[in-house]
């Protein structure tokens, strides 16, 4: 799977990632690093990938048609449970399932979208 990860996902995460055989982006480290929320949308839109963020603003693209979202959104973050939260999400979906699909993962709850619906 096609995968771009935000700069806020853990670096351990792109590696489990990696090995899990997915295509993962990041761009920290490279020229691109720190561009806007709109340029780094349209990135994703074009190339295909599922997007990985902490980032709540990129809700509002959940009635557009996309290739999935995944944001994180814990209460004390860290690095660890950015990740576990990250692979539980991974493992619960198909590659299939994600394209229109955004998936909120919270502390102890998720929340799921399909463009159009609410689950």
């Amino acid at each position: 799977m096609k995968i771009f990860v935000d700069e806020n996902i853990p670096l351990m995460t792109v590696r489990v990632l990696r090995e899990m055989g997915h295509d993962v982006r990041d761009i920290r480290g490279t020229a691109d690093e720190g561009m806007t929320d709109n340029a780094l949308w349209e990135i994703v839109q074009r190339e295909g990938r599922l997007l990985i963020t902490t980032d709540k603003g990129f809700a509002q693209h959940r009635e557009e048609f996309h290739h999935g979202i995944l944001i994180v959104r814990l209460k004390q973050p860290n690095r660890h449970k950015i990740h576990q939260r990250v692979i539980q999400a991974m493992t619960q979906f198909a590659a299939e399932e994600w394209p229109s699909l955004l998936v909120v993962m919270l502390d102890v709850m998720q929340s799921m979208w399909r463009t159009g619906e609410r689950r």
